[in-house]
């Protein structure tokens, strides 16, 4: 979509659809509904991603695994149990640019950044401080704080945020940019103080997109390790990880992913780091060596890759449905979804100025290379009638994301939603705002 090429009305819209090569996957894709029984216009595909209709058919095909076979399910073939997680590692080390051997599908994305701050945070002598965002997703202030206190330190010192711009208000889109600028200034102006660097591939909040590889080279320079966080940013980005080098990344699959609500996560280990003597790590019989997992007494040998991490064997009924998600990117297409992503967010941003201007402002970044489909509007509205704003949403069949106490997350997610879910958000976000 061109700068003089749009049009407010819903033709347009129609007409976007009608070219759109990726429309069809939509229909792959299960929905909640909206009043009178008519599919809903989702727009949270950030908060949870909505269900493949192959998703039914991957539970049940390991819910009759079980039935007949009982623990023989886990030597059942080539897609047995006992190494069902190793199909994930291949299609989601594409999502995030690195090789298979680094990446593992396992646990939660907090208990797996806990995992590799042990690994990877190891405070000594001065340099012995973890630097986060502003307004990072609570879950991931909670896991730091919690490592630098199981290592005696003062989270109220040792954990350091990249700050607001001086007199700018420190709420949410306030702050500068999380950009190398940034993070150089942060870490000059803790003179070796900092011992892991840890940021978003996506701010949560705000929607905005990190150069990791820029953040990555800074920290490096500074002598800091570097982690992400890639909640919402795989799947909703290209990732690549091979050029940007960090020591570790964590995501969730439940957002872009579409693996179902508290689906299984995934970790990223640089190969650097695999094999490596003296790095501390929390075990499990699931990171040793296939050939001896079950024999008593075996001395702990890790796999020779990112598994070593593992902790114990997959929830298989819990990652059943990512695999059917997976098969869906693969068929899309990275690169073409992250082109429909962007003329998706770009129409949603040119409607929501057209429609909605005097009542909103956008926290999110206008270029698209600074963020992913989110789009974060800060409602100029009392709280008490944002929450009235957001239920004469859903009222429309509108599903948004609202953060106490004025910001709206709206994302269109390019494997399913239309431009005509786009027109039809912001057509009900108008009229509940003239109310």
């Amino acid at each position: 979509m061109t700068a003089h090429a749009f049009d407010s009305h819903v033709d347009f819209a129609r007409a976007l659809d009608a070219a759109d090569g990726l429309a069809r996957f939509a229909e792959e894709f299960e929905r909640p509904v909206g009043p009178g029984g008519a599919p809903a216009s989702y727009l949270s595909g950030h908060s949870l991603g909505l269900m493949p209709r192959a998703a039914r058919a991957s539970v049940e095909r390991e819910l009759e695994r079980w039935s007949r076979q009982g623990a023989s399910g886990h030597f059942d073939g080539a897609d047995g149990w006992f190494g069902y997680h190793e199909r994930f590692a291949a299609p989601l080390a594409g999502l995030v640019g690195a090789d298979a051997a680094e990446v593992v599908a396992m646990n939660s994305l907090t208990v797996n950044l806990h995992l590799m701050l042990v690994s990877f945070f190891a405070p000594a002598g001065e340099r012995r401080r973890i630097l986060i965002e502003r307004g990072a997703f609570p879950s991931d202030r909670y896991a730091v704080e919690s490592e630098l206190a199981l290592h005696g330190l003062d989270p109220g010192q040792d954990l350091v945020e990249l700050g607001a711009r001086s007199g700018a208000r420190r709420d949410a889109g306030a702050g500068e940019r999380i950009d190398a600028e940034a993070l150089e200034r942060a870490l000059a102006a803790e003179q070796g103080r900092i011992a892991l660097v840890l940021l978003p591939g996506v701010q949560y909040l705000t929607g905005e997109a990190v150069d990791l590889a820029a953040c990555a080279s800074v920290a490096r320079r500074h002598g800091c390790r570097i982690g992400f966080d890639l909640a919402h940013a795989i799947g909703n980005l290209v990732v690549d990880l091979r050029a940007a080098e960090p020591d570790f990344a964590v995501w969730c699959s439940y957002k872009y992913l579409n693996g179902g609500p508290g689906a299984i996560g995934g970790c990223f280990v640089n190969r650097r780091h695999i094999g490596a003597r003296g790095l501390p790590r929390l075990e499990g019989w699931w990171g040793h060596d296939k050939a001896t997992r079950f024999e008593p007494g075996a001395r702990f040998a890790p796999i020779a890759s990112a598994e070593a991490w593992q902790l114990s064997n997959p929830p298989v009924l819990a990652m059943a449905p990512l695999a059917a998600s997976l098969a869906l990117f693969e068929a899309a297409g990275l690169e073409r979804l992250r082109q429909k992503s962007i003329a998706l967010t770009g129409y949603l941003e040119r409607l929501l100025v057209a429609e909605c201007s005097e009542a909103i402002e956008l926290l999110t970044p206008p270029e698209p290379d600074a963020r992913g489909a989110q789009l974060s509007l800060r409602l100029r509205r009392s709280a008490a009638e944002t929450g009235a704003v957001v239920a004469a949403l859903r009222e429309a069949g509108v599903f948004a994301d609202w953060r106490a106490p004025d910001v709206l997350r709206l994302a269109p997610v390019p494997l399913y939603n239309s431009f005509g879910d786009v027109h039809a958000g912001v057509t009900a976000l108008a009229a509940a705002l003239r109310r």
